[in-house]
């Protein structure tokens, strides 16, 4: 894949008009209004129909299980399921590139809701869990939290966890413990809370990992306020406590204990990163196109400061970390529709090239305005704040080159 296809290339013009429409006019107001994005996210879910074919894949995928077992692939055309499997990709990042040029933020909001939390109980929950909680996730009717950092447990999210459930005798769990930095925490209807269990004689690096499905309102968890932070603030983030919160069996993911949530960390992973390359491919567009408009319209010395090769040499870079993003998300969408995952090093290496290339590109999109790139009257200055947190969550750098090294060192 070398270019977007027609198809690909309208659906990017429908969804930039939405998004110059009903977010860029209000960005003000979602960057530093307390507006929680969730109404705008349902009105762009809608408009575009993708919660109606949500709620349609849900219901089939049900179906299916229920019958014991997905389609046989292999009875239809091969080339015709690879081409689904690569539109369906590249129809689920376009929004996400797009909505990336004005609002990071809500891409994380909703990407945490539709994608970790939902796709979490989709992938390990029974039937019933899925058809309980998940179906309101996919459309946003509900929103969605996945909480698994806490307050000491910043990349080392197992071996410094303390979250703990503990059997009540009765088949059900008592959950205790704190967690931090979750999006949509303060919002959140439904929350996959992520803990260890507590067995006598077991000591805290053996204990299994389990995760258990909640709602908010339930007696003894307890849902901050929002942070104030330095950016992505249309993405809400928030603290959770849970003080002898009781669970019952049905709430336990996957109703069994053998389900470890160790086993399917890496892929967990592994799809959170690899969306962050469309996310830092929004972000350079809009600061390179906001740049060449302003090397354009700037005077300086008697012409525009297009025509100095220092701010020549800035533009030409930019470009070529945007052809470079691109190709990463073809990549991406081709390795999709071959029906491969990304293993967790191609995705780490993924996220740290693309996390870093949209910090750079947003800081001399700050350096190419100047003054003015420091006023946030300036779009750039919001992205260059939005952009670090992609070398942060869901890993930092540190931890991605970790990754990306310890799989070069086991090749034979």
């Amino acid at each position: 894949m070398i270019e977007w296809s027609e198809s690909q290339r309208m659906l990017r013009t429908a969804v930039r008009q939405f998004v110059e429409k009903e977010i860029a006019p209000n960005l003000e107001t979602l960057e530093h209004g307390d507006t929680p994005p969730y109404d705008v996210l349902r009105k762009f879910l809608r408009s575009f129909g993708i919660d109606a074919m949500a709620r349609q894949r849900f219901e089939a995928d049900i179906a299916k299980a229920k019958e014991a077992g997905e389609a046989d692939e292999s009875e239809k055309d091969p080339a015709m399921v690879e081409m689904m499997r690569g539109e369906e990709t590249a129809m689920r990042l376009i929004p996400a590139i797009e909505l990336c040029r004005f609002c990071p933020g809500m891409v994380t909001a909703m990407g945490v809701s539709m994608g970790l939390t939902a796709g979490t109980i989709m992938s390990r929950g029974t039937i019933a869990q899925k058809e309980r909680w998940a179906a309101d996730l996919l459309t946003m009717d509900k929103i969605g939290a996945w909480a698994i950092t806490e307050p000491n447990s910043g990349s080392d999210a197992f071996g410094s966890m303390k979250a703990t459930c503990k059997r009540d005798g009765k088949g059900g769990y008592i959950l205790n413990g704190n967690k931090t930095f979750i999006t949509n925490g303060p919002y959140a209807d439904t929350l996959v809370f992520i803990c260890k269990l507590d067995e006598p004689g077991v000591e805290s690096p053996q204990r299994k990992v389990l995760s258990f499905i909640l709602d908010s309102g339930m007696e003894g968890l307890v849902q901050s306020k929002p942070f104030r932070k330095m950016g992505i603030h249309s993405s809400p983030t928030g603290e959770l406590f849970l003080q002898d919160v009781k669970a019952g069996p049905e709430r336990l993911l996957g109703e069994s204990e053998e389900i470890s949530y160790r086993s399917g960390a890496k892929d967990t992973f592994s799809a959170e990163r690899s969306g962050v390359a469309a996310m830092a491919l929004g972000i350079t567009e809009r600061c390179l196109e906001l740049s060449v408009r302003y090397a354009k319209e700037r005077v300086q010395f008697g012409k525009p400061i297009g025509e100095f090769q220092l701010i020549q040499a800035k533009l030409a870079k930019m470009e070529v970390a945007r052809i470079n993003l691109e190709n990463l998300v073809f990549r991406y969408i081709e390795t999709s529709a071959k029906g491969r995952s990304m293993t967790l090093a191609e995705a780490s290496a993924m996220k740290l090239y693309a996390a870093q290339t949209a910090v750079e590109v947003a800081m001399e999109a700050v350096q190419i305005h100047g003054g003015n790139g420091y006023m946030a009257e300036y779009q750039v200055e919001q992205l260059a704040r939005d952009a670090k947190i992609l070398q942060i969550y869901g890993g930092t750098d540190e931890i991605q080159i970790t990754h990306i090294a310890r799989e070069m060192l086991s090749r034979d």
